[in-house]
């Protein structure tokens, strides 16, 4: 996506004339423009000349952001979040206010309640009026920008919020005018009466107070919209400005951006880290809460990564630089949450469809509304007096404004909080989840196998079973072998070097530790050596019944058994709690692996997932998912190479940030604690952003739906009737009311789980799907496995099959009636027996 910055835009209608132009542009396939940050994002293959020639066509600037719009830099982007409106409004709002309250002085002060004044005025009506047009002039000139941009934009068409105010002000000015040029005539032929009708017809104090009115409430949006950015601004701060670096063998200090990629940087203590990199030399604590939100410091050694913004708390660390500048892991989050406010909201079509026509209509409505006056036989002062109320009382920046606003505060809090929401539609796409799908390795599970239990065999102990267990299995790479390895140096372990090693595929490994061949591996090997494996059977399959891999450990030589050692994946500490609060939200919790049905089901359990699918394969992720968005929207939690197809597939791809990097490109939110709870996290503040949305546009409908109508004076019959002054004060404060709704968002806590409230989720049984369990005999091996999942899944009535040649079952969840004959087929045409279904 290229972005752009835009200027000129004052409302909702100038950000959708500005889309519609660059939409017609040949070769853009999609363009949001955010009136909140003033920017553009662009996909596609035109030109960045044709795209900022088709905003300066409709009436606008833009230019594009950073090199060719695709990279912006931190400070390029800070510059553009920087409050620039305040000020000047400010100081419009200042000289605005001084001339006002002189006009109002004389104009009601004065003339209504005797207030003193200098002799000069006294009964010279026409100097009053005058005067009035004097001190309204100057209100005008001072905002003329309302008067440049709306005009502007009705010449070319496209009237936008600033030609409401503009045709107001100027109807009340013009109208105003006409009476002061009446009221000298009837001066001229002494027509007191006559003066005093015109005197009463004098609106310059509405044209001055409108505009006075609408820049007090522009002034309060922009400061309103600027805190909305305050968590992005936040985190651009963090940034160093400086890097103490190695360079001819002296330690120089540099700006940040001059650091290249393994130049050698020094961290003292105390100090920010400057740049991502790998610590070469020194331990220390980081404090690593500014990207991650935890506020455990993280302990680093020679080898351990760091990232740019991260505090150096206690120790010295040399670090070879990694990522640099645009490339640094703070750079890419600034890099998200813009692009995240770069983008648009699916739910902000309604309203940019009604801003599309908004300001148009209104011009209508209130030139309809002045002509059904005079035809009702009312004034002309009357009349136009309800046409200006309409113009001053309608506003569509707060229908613009009621998406853009909730998303970057949202965002803002995402990235405060460890969780990263790519776009505005992932951030609505996310609360929407009906269905969340885990991958179990790295996700529920830590990833990384590690020894739960040493049992030993009569006459040895957990030292002796470990230490040879250890021995033996020290020179295999496999992952199981490098868990026990990892466990006997924890426990400070000796451990012997072997010989004659042998890894037996499928089997386990035989070596020689001293004199004596010892060997370790599954029940079969043991059995092939002559070692009997009665003793420990029990205890080694109720350890494979929770999950765990037992292996057994044995002297060939002597063809006695030392022990059990079981391994497995470890579930993460907050799982189980983080699928209890998906859960408790209402959301179906699938869990998905590679493993067989029982070590899967026994993770499962130990989780409280609703749903186990195993034995997926790599490339079955993805038709799982797939399978799965019939029932509802689905969001696929995953961290490895292999998850990208499936978090592609998703509506919501959330990938665990410590993941591979294929798998945090492929997804739509990323947690950058790497933690599962952060996934209810994520959806909870989603469902808050999406309530706080719904709660704008309601109150940005509701307020012209009512207004309009009470300006047209819809309700005179009621006794209700509307001054223009008070219609420009209600528009001013319906902008600032939708910004500070959005900012509500800052005080919501994502972690507090009390208030959660559940949706109704489709069941299997809702969504027509079965399970059946297949017994089948013959299955060997995963080959085995593979095959017949293969041969059930060609079956179009088969959504998903689930095979184990450990259990010997298969269990398929159907999509539609299918005969059991017909699965059967399936399976023994593989050359493997059924023995019955289930």
């Amino acid at each position: 996506m290229e972005q752009y910055n835009v200027t000129g835009m004052s409302c909702a209608a100038c950000s959708a004339r500005v889309e519609k132009a660059v939409a017609k542009v040949p070769g853009v396939t999609s363009c949001s423009v955010s009136l909140l940050t003033n920017s553009m994002g662009v996909e596609g293959s035109a030109s960045a000349g044709e795209i900022i020639r088709a905003v300066e066509e409709a009436g606008y600037g833009a230019s594009p952001k950073g090199a060719g719009g695709k990279t912006v830099s931190a400070p390029e982007t800070e510059e553009a979040l920087r409050d620039h409106e305040t000020p000047v409004l400010r100081r419009r709002l200042v000289w605005s206010l001084g001339f006002l309250l002189v006009l109002m002085y004389f104009s009601m002060g004065h003339m209504m309640w005797g207030w003193p004044a200098p002799a000069f005025f006294h009964g010279n009506h026409v100097a009053m009026g005058l005067l009035q047009l004097l001190l309204t002039v100057a209100v005008m000139v001072i905002n003329q920008k309302f008067f440049i941009s709306g005009f502007k934009s009705l010449w070319h068409r496209a009237p936008n919020m600033d030609t409401l105010v503009a045709l107001g002000s100027s109807a009340a000015f013009v109208y105003s005018t006409y009476a002061l040029f009446a009221m000298t005539d009837a001066q001229v032929r002494g027509d007191m009466d006559g003066v005093m009708t015109y005197m009463m017809e004098f609106y310059f104090e509405s044209a001055a107070m409108i505009l006075t009115l609408i820049t007090v409430g522009k002034m309060l949006e922009a400061r309103s919209k600027g805190r909305t950015t305050d968590a992005l601004k936040g985190l651009m701060k963090l940034a160093p400005k400086t890097a103490v670096v190695e360079r001819d063998g002296r330690e120089t200090e540099v700006p940040v951006e001059q650091v290249r990629r393994d130049d050698i940087f020094l961290v003292r203590p105390g100090e920010n880290i400057p740049v991502d990199g790998v610590v070469v030399e020194g331990a220390s604590a980081v404090n690593e809460s500014a990207l991650t939100g935890e506020s455990v410091p993280v302990d680093k050694a020679p080898g351990d990564g760091v990232s740019a913004a991260t505090v150096n708390q206690s120790g010295f660390l040399k670090c070879r630089a990694t990522r640099v500048g645009e490339d640094t892991t703070l750079s890419q989050i600034i890099q998200m949450v813009s692009d995240a406010a770069a983008t648009k909201a699916p739910i902000a079509k309604i309203a940019d469809r009604v801003s599309g026509v908004f300001v148009p209509a209104v011009i209508a409505i209130a030139a309809v509304t002045t002509a059904v006056w005079l035809l009702l036989g009312e004034g002309l002062g009357f009349a136009l007096a309800r046409g200006i109320s309409v113009l001053v009382i309608s506003c569509p920046c707060a229908l613009g404004l009621a998406t853009p606003v909730a998303i970057m505060v949202g965002s803002g809090m995402g990235a405060k909080n460890g969780i990263l929401f790519k776009t505005a539609a992932s951030l609505e796409a996310a609360g929407r989840t009906e269905i969340v799908a885990l991958d179990k390795t790295g996700t529920i599970t830590r990833g990384e196998p590690k020894v739960t239990d040493v049992i030993p065999a009569s006459g040895n102990t957990e030292e002796s079973v470990l230490t040879a267990a250890a021995s033996l299995e020290g020179p295999s790479e496999h992952p199981l072998a490098a868990a026990i390895v990892e466990e006997s140096k924890r426990r400070n372990l000796p451990v012997t070097s072997v010989g004659g090693f042998t890894a037996v595929h499928g089997r386990g490994v035989r070596a020689l530790v001293g004199e004596e061949t010892l060997i370790g591996g599954n029940l079969a090997m043991i059995r092939e050596a002559g070692v009997d494996p009665a003793p420990l059977a029990a205890r080694a399959e109720a350890l494979a019944a929770e999950g765990k891999t037992p292996m057994f450990f044995a002297s060939e030589s002597r063809k006695t058994l030392l022990g059990v050692v079981a391994v497995a994946d470890v579930i993460k500490e907050d799982s189980p709690q983080a699928v209890k609060e998906l859960r408790n939200m209402g959301i179906r919790v699938v869990m998905l692996t590679g493993d067989n049905e029982r070590t899967a089901q026994a993770i499962g359990r130990q989780a409280g997932v609703d749903e186990v699918i195993a034995g997926v394969l790599p490339d079955g992720k993805e038709s799982v998912i797939r399978n799965l968005k019939k029932q509802g929207r689905v969001a696929m939690v995953g961290d490895g190479i292999n998850d990208a197809p499936a978090l592609t597939r998703a509506d919501t791809g959330i990938a665990i940030g410590a993941g591979a990097d294929v798998a945090v490109d492929a997804a739509d939110v990323v947690l950058m604690k790497s933690r599962l709870s952060d996934v209810p996290a994520a959806i909870r503040l989603s469902r808050a952003a999406l309530r706080n949305i719904h709660q704008n546009l309601f109150w940005a409908f509701f307020y012209n739906t009512i207004g309009i109508p009470l300006a047209m004076g819809l309700f005179i019959p009621l006794g209700l009737t509307l001054n223009p002054m008070f219609g420009a004060a209600a528009m001013s404060l319906s902008s600032f009311c939708v910004v500070s709704n959005a900012l509500r968002l800052n005080l919501f806590d994502i972690r507090d789980a009390g208030r959660d409230k559940k949706i109704r989720v489709k069941h299997k049984e809702e969504a027509n799907i079965m399970e059946k369990t297949m017994k089948i005999e013959g299955m060997m091996c995963g080959h085995c496995e593979a095959r017949v999942k293969k041969a059930l899944e060609a079956l179009p009535e088969v959504a998903e099959a689930a095979v184990s040649h450990e259990s010997g079952t298969a269990v398929v969840t159907l999509s539609g009636e299918i005969s059991d004959a017909a699965l059967k087929k399936a399976v023994e045409d593989q050359d493997y027996q059924v023995t019955g279904i289930q």
